[in-house]
């Protein structure tokens, strides 16, 4: 079969680098490279290099079966891969490896975010493995399968159905040559990055063929080579159409001599019992015997063609049945989706939130389907309900620019929390040491204490300092950039810790036994310490936060008020379902909104504070997104709301904040 290939990729940014690589080996197998990874030049061009000589090694110049042959390479290249990503040389893969065999034979392999699509009689399907969540940089799953005359195979390092739908690429495989430049420059115009490769079958490539089922969309798990559903059941009816045809004058033969004598109901056991001992005999008789076989042969062969129909019957009308279900399920989730939207219009958010639920519990039911129906339908539903969902709750997605990096003043920088000092100025802390931070510049790190780690630290505004609790109940403030242990008056000594506050001339601690104790703060010392919380159920407190009242936030996203020690009622108005539940820090600008940091999902969720009614009201979402984002530590706003700042391990960040 001839098989025509076309290579190319999109312009890149820094920090990535991209290759889409066509190979051919000495029994005229097509072989692909495509590879995209975030790393810096250096570690990118050996990653390069190692690939392609991976790649020529273990499948253009050794012998043997072309299934084992790329086994034994993508093993040799996972190898590689996890060193790298181990190393920290490269931070994220993305890669497709696949082999066209000179029969139509197609084997393929993806890592990270590369995927294929089959393009074949009018549909678009995708024949690498769908991975949820964060995909693996690593090749785990080979699909194999026959190419047919007419198809077109695109390969990609990131996931075209963010950009095109099927539809589209089935338009695009219809223009032949044309369809990888207009591929890449649709990803151009997106500013997404990627290389990609496109595989014609047939001579016409890319050509329209008659619409038929897709069995390369059968993939194997490194199972070895697997026949396609339909060349399989193509062979069963073929053996049973021998069959039937060798013995059917045998078959004739009974059924006309079971109606000349059939037998009436009162002797039909006898007939029976006389027919079955006849059959005994001919299988002993010498010459009889041939026909008993033929016949006793020709009657096995008519039970199971009876039994395979049966249940073919029973397959195919499961398989309708499935088909009907699945159908009225995707247009009740579309009928949702219209719902939800004239609930947003009227006012009603949490009635929207409910109804988006139950409709993405619904399309992935369709996508957990074993049938396989409805899939590309279920996708395009999830996409839309994603968008839905933000619109409804006015979720802000960006990539913020980044204001400091602390690692080029301490690689190893492993940053814990930031504490305000003024507009555009606080501190930043890891466990040893701070960083002062000055619009967009940072000084040099500075120890803190001698002995003991950081754990927290807060702004004292009163006092023009900032404080600092650290292992082995201790206290340091910083009063004009030098450190100064402080002592309390209380013989207990301090109180071990995992969070601290202040509001006026007091400091606040939130204790490992989630118990908060007050300090007042006196001319070179604190007092004694007091029991703040009176009646307050604390037991997973995560953080806290001071605004005249104390705010606790739980374990789940429960957030407890407390004022003068005593449990007040506090409600949320309008947050979307579990919107809290993973968050583990917050803040409050003075008399106005909440702040709470989602690491898990790299987001900030923002509240109205609806003091003095005890409660709040969701406003928005910022989710951060982009490569360099790394697991966010802690968020710090400006006090006149005009800024918030979110650091991980190694960088601070700024958002615009939107009024």
């Amino acid at each position: 079969m001839d098989i025509a290939v076309q290579t190319g990729v999109t312009k890149t940014t820094s920090g990535t680098s991209v290759l889409s690589l066509s190979l051919r080996s000495k029994g005229a197998e097509e072989v692909l490279l495509l590879l995209q990874a975030q790393a810096e030049e250096r570690a990118a061009r050996t990653l390069e290099e190692e690939c392609e000589t991976v790649v020529r090694h273990a499948l253009l110049e050794t012998e043997g079966e072309v299934w084992s042959r790329l086994d034994g390479a993508l093993k040799e290249m996972n190898g590689l891969l996890k060193g790298l990503l181990l190393s920290q040389a490269v931070e994220d893969v993305h890669a497709i490896v696949a082999v066209a065999e000179k029969d139509g034979m197609l084997h393929v392999s993806h890592a990270g975010r590369g995927e294929a699509y089959l393009v074949r009689g009018g549909t678009a399907s995708q024949i690498t493995e769908y991975s949820r969540g964060k995909p693996l940089s690593a090749f785990v799953h080979i699909s194999s399968g026959p190419l047919e005359p007419g198809d077109a195979v695109v390969f990609s390092t990131q996931r075209l159905l963010r950009s095109f739908t099927p539809a589209q690429l089935m338009q695009m495989a219809q223009r032949g040559d044309r369809m990888l430049p207009e591929v890449v420059g649709h990803l151009d115009g997106e500013r997404e990055t990627a290389a990609v490769a496109v595989l014609g079958a047939g001579g016409q490539a890319m050509a329209e063929t008659p619409a038929v089922r897709s069995s390369l969309a059968l993939p194997s798990r490194r199972s070895g080579k697997r026949m396609p559903a339909t060349g399989r059941f193509a062979s069963y009816g073929a053996l049973i159409g021998r069959t039937l045809r060798s013995f059917t004058p045998f078959l004739l033969s009974a059924a006309r001599g079971a109606r000349r004598s059939l037998p009436s109901s009162a002797g039909f056991m006898q007939t029976v019992r006389a027919r079955t001992e006849q059959f005994l005999a001919d299988l002993r008789h010498p010459q009889r015997k041939r026909r008993a076989h033929l016949l006793l042969l020709a009657g096995a062969v008519a039970a199971f063609l009876i039994i395979f129909l049966v249940v073919k019957l029973t397959v195919t009308s499961q398989r309708s049945k499935t088909r009907t279900e699945l159908g009225i399920l995707v247009e009740q989730i579309n009928q949702e989706i219209k719902t939800s939207e004239n609930r947003r219009l009227a006012g009603d958010v949490d009635a929207a939130n409910d109804i988006l639920q139950r409709a993405d519990a619904w399309a992935k039911q369709v996508m957990d389907n074993e049938s396989g129906l409805f899939r590309l339908e279920a996708m395009d539903l999830l996409d839309r309900i994603r968008t839905k969902r933000e619109e409804i709750n006015n979720i802000v997605r960006l990539s913020p620019r980044v204001l400091v990096n602390l690692s080029s003043k301490n690689p190893s920088v492993n940053a814990l929390g930031l504490v305000g000092v003024a507009d555009g100025e606080f501190i930043a802390y890891d466990r040893q040491s701070w960083y002062h931070v000055l619009l967009n510049g940072v000084d040099d790190p500075k120890p803190l204490a001698d002995d003991g780690s950081i754990i927290d630290g807060a702004p004292f505004p009163r006092y023009k300092s900032q404080a600092f609790l650290t292992t082995g109940n201790a206290l340091i403030e910083l009063q004009g950039s030098q450190p100064v242990p402080m002592k309390t008056e209380d013989p207990a000594g301090w109180a071990t810790g995992k969070d601290l506050e202040t509001y006026l001339r007091y400091l606040y601690i939130l204790s490992t036994d989630n118990r908060i104790y007050k300090y007042e703060r006196l001319s070179n010392r604190y007092g004694t310490a007091v029991q703040y919380n009176v009646n307050g159920d604390l037991s997973g407190a995560l953080d806290m936060a001071i605004d005249a009242s104390v705010y606790v936030l739980k374990e789940g996203g429960t957030v407890v008020k407390l004022f003068r020690g005593e449990n007040k009622p506090f409600v949320i108005r309008h947050l979307p379902p579990d919107a809290l539940k993973t968050a583990v820090k917050f803040v409050k600008a003075a008399d106005s909104n909440f702040y709470f940091l989602d690491p898990a999902k790299s987001r900030v969720i923002v509240l109205a504070d609806g003091s003095p009614a005890d409660e709040a009201s969701y406003l928005r979402q910022y989710v951060l997104e982009g490569e360099q984002i790394g697991k966010l530590q802690d968020l710090y706003v400006d006090p006149d709301e005009s800024h918030l700042y979110v650091a991980d391990e190694k960088r601070v960040y700024v958002i615009d904040i939107v009024k």
